[in-house]
């Protein structure tokens, strides 16, 4: 019998290269469909809710996918986490309606982006942060992630390389947070996401931070549609996909 799979899954990218499925490269979506073709005796391909870079991490992913078999989910996600020889993990396995996609249904994603804002780095745990030696401005961030809230053309923050048909994504929620007198962190929720678009909105506030722009300049980068007027691209460990929403 032909079922319907919603996967979340939880990973540590540092040794990945990215999500997406590549030849000859260590990826998440290659290793899950490696391990879920051996149990279920057939070929897995997974739809992801969207492609994380080399890197990035992710507490929240979530796949879905089609397969001929009568396994209970919860033996199919116990028989996962104990083949599985890397940091990949399955938190929930459900049937799903058989038009669930995990990207055509989500209707949108949050992000946390982590900053350590102290004079030393860390030892432990330096492959989840950004470490920014300089104190941050928090006030003035967060006055720079008030101008980028609603619907707005994001050319500014996308890297080259993207096949988008439109820039213009909706933010539901961005704020930074300070979570102890070390750390902070950058929480967004949006519509979707461009091509490095929190990598280069974090590099961005980080420069409003240490007061190189003001939130007047942050939103004339904004509109400038431009990539060169922004900021760096923010490392990719320091970001984490948190949630895919659906209806």
């Amino acid at each position: 019998m032909i079922q319907t799979f919603k996967l979340t899954i939880e990973y540590d990218g540092t040794r990945f290269s990215g999500w997406q499925r590549q030849a000859g490269q260590a990826t998440i979506q290659g290793e899950l469909e490696q391990v879920l073709s051996r149990i279920l005796n057939q070929p897995i391909r997974l739809a992801g809710s969207g492609r994380t870079d080399a890197g990035v991490h992710a507490w929240g992913q979530v796949a879905s996918f089609c397969a001929d078999t009568d396994m209970p989910p919860p033996v199919l996600k116990k028989g996962v986490n104990s083949l599985m020889k890397y940091p990949i993990v399955l938190t929930e396995c459900v049937r799903v309606p058989d038009d669930f996609h995990a990207q055509y249904s989500a209707v949108s994603k949050e992000y946390n982006y982590y900053i350590l804002n102290r004079d030393t780095p860390c030892a432990v745990a330096r492959d989840y942060v950004w470490h920014i030696p300089v104190c941050l401005d928090l006030d003035v961030m967060n006055q720079c992630c008030q101008l980028i809230k609603g619907t707005h053309d994001f050319t500014s923050f996308e890297n080259t390389g993207s096949q988008r048909r439109s820039q213009v994504r909706t933010i539901l929620m961005a704020k930074v947070d300070r979570q102890d007198p070390d750390r902070l962190v950058f929480r967004i929720c949006a519509s979707g996401f461009l091509k490095n678009m929190v990598r280069n909105l974090t590099g961005t506030l980080v420069d409003a931070g240490k007061k190189k722009i003001t939130p007047q300049i942050f939103e004339q980068i904004l509109a400038g549609r431009d990539r060169s007027l922004a900021g760096a691209t923010a490392p990719a460990r320091g970001l984490f996909l948190k949630q895919v929403h659906y209806r």
